[in-house]
């Protein structure tokens, strides 16, 4: 029995060892994972829409942390706030991350970077110049620091620019030192940022507590946040302590579909649809019956009204957009020889420059492909005006004169008179040669319902004097 017991403990012993390590790998994979997000180019609704979604991904398979690894000249201001508030409400902690070395967080990334759980950058990267640039009407101030207005009855509305300027800055300031504030980081230069447009670079910014930590790789990065705890912003939440040294790492890429709206919203794409969706309908009214320019056509319009609606436009540029393509449409259906083609040309490249703000970092149309769109619609111009100068040179015909020149196919004659076919219709015809069924002949004069007709000459193409 003593023996029986004794290579009992000794098989429980080394089922023990044997199990150990499946036991480990257990606990190994059950370390929640960390997902990364990575926010490149300007921030907008498509760029907001996906961050959303990967937050919300992150809540329901327990993610202990997400990290948004950015690089971006700025964005729209709806578009950063919306990320900024999914931010503070995620369930999950967020860390953002300026990265790699040489990326940037500008502008509306600062806020973004300011709002995570832990602010990181990589070695020789930069953040700041938060000053908020005016979007819309052109000369408004554009978030830069007034000028002195100048006095007499002119003043006041220098004097409404730079109250106006005042106020974005003076909110803008407010948002981000509240940030600052909520995650003990240096309001005072997240100030500066805002009123002075100042940067810093990666070791400046953790000297001046802007930052947390300066990692060289996502990996590094995880091993300096393992153990640390975090409070993540959603109500009723408890710190979370990060297991981050081992954890799996899910990059996130994009859906389709938003890397599809993201390709759409680019204002020169949209300049482009806009021009496709014009000339698409106005090819299908001028020729009733193709289908496929009305249909490729109405899409690409849609889709152009989409983005713009999405992004920061100048109401008067997209009216002289408007305007200019109104004034081809009219060019086409009537004629003016090349004045209303001329006006439209101007009109749409002067509504190319105002459509977007330049000022906004990644939302600006390269005056290369204005300059390209406008010399397609002077190209279109030219063209219709040529068709009009030639339609005017023909001479005017209606009723019998539009036979005369027309040619004709003998069917029988004799006596001086007989039958001819033209246009597929039957005429009676005189002729003062004889002729033989079967020759070609051209009318020279219409007389009742009667034409008279005379060979066609050597050497004479019969299809040049067909009817117009």
């Amino acid at each position: 029995m003593t023996m029986r017991r004794h290579w009992l403990c000794v098989l429980a012993l080394l089922l023990a060892v044997a199990l150990q390590p499946t036991a480990g790998g257990a606990v190994q994979a059950a370390v929640p994972p960390v997902f990364l997000v990575r926010i490149q180019g300007g921030i907008g609704p498509a760029t907001a829409a996906e961050v959303k979604r990967s937050l919300q991904r992150a809540a329901q398979e327990h993610a202990q942390l997400v990290v948004l690894e950015m690089d971006t000249p700025g964005g729209l201001d709806n578009a950063m706030r919306d990320i900024v508030q999914d931010i503070l409400a995620s369930p999950v902690p967020v860390a953002g991350y300026v990265a790699p070395s040489g990326a940037r967080a500008a502008s509306a990334g600062t806020y973004l970077l300011y709002a995570c759980h832990v602010a990181a950058m990589a070695p020789a990267t930069n953040l700041g110049a938060a000053t908020p640039v005016e979007i819309g009407m052109p000369g408004t101030g554009g978030g830069r620091a007034p000028a002195a207005p100048p006095t007499g009855a002119a003043s006041a509305p220098a004097e409404h620019d730079d109250t106006m300027a005042a106020k974005r800055v003076n909110d803008a300031s407010a948002y981000l030192r509240s940030l600052a504030q909520l995650r003990g980081r240096n309001a005072a230069w997240a100030e500066q940022a805002v009123r002075e447009s100042v940067s810093l670079a990666a070791n400046e910014a953790l000297a001046r507590k802007v930052i947390d930590l300066v990692a060289t790789d996502t990996a590094d990065l995880l091993r300096q946040l393992d153990g640390r705890e975090l409070t993540p912003g959603s109500p009723g939440a408890v710190a979370v302590k990060l297991a981050t040294a081992g954890a799996t790492v899910v990059r996130i890429e994009a859906e389709w579909r938003a890397r599809l709206l993201g390709v759409i919203s680019d204002p020169g794409l949209a300049l482009i649809l806009m021009m496709i969706g014009i000339y698409g309908l106005l090819f299908e009214f001028m020729n009733p019956g193709f289908i496929a320019p009305g249909v490729i056509g109405g899409v690409a319009l849609l889709l152009a009204l989409w983005a713009l609606q999405m992004m920061p436009i100048n109401y008067a540029g997209v009216g002289l957009i408007l305007l200019g393509l109104a004034f081809f449409a009219a060019e086409a259906f009537v004629p003016s020889y090349g004045a209303l083609g001329l006006g439209g040309v101007t009109a749409f490249a002067f509504g190319a420059l105002l459509l977007i703000d330049s000022d906004v970092p990644g939302f600006g149309i390269p005056l290369s492909l204005i300059a390209v769109l406008t010399l397609i619609s002077a190209a279109f111009v030219i063209g219709v005006a040529r068709m009009a100068v030639k339609a005017r040179a023909r001479p005017a015909r209606a009723g019998l004169q539009r036979m005369v020149g027309a040619t004709a196919e003998v069917l029988e004659f004799g006596g001086g008179e007989g039958w001819a076919l033209v246009d597929g219709e039957r005429w009676r015809i005189t002729a003062t040669q004889p002729l033989r069924p079967g020759q070609q002949v051209r009318v020279s004069r219409a007389e009742g319902l009667t034409l008279q007709v005379g060979p066609v000459p050597p050497g004479s193409s019969s299809t040049e004097a067909s009817p117009a």
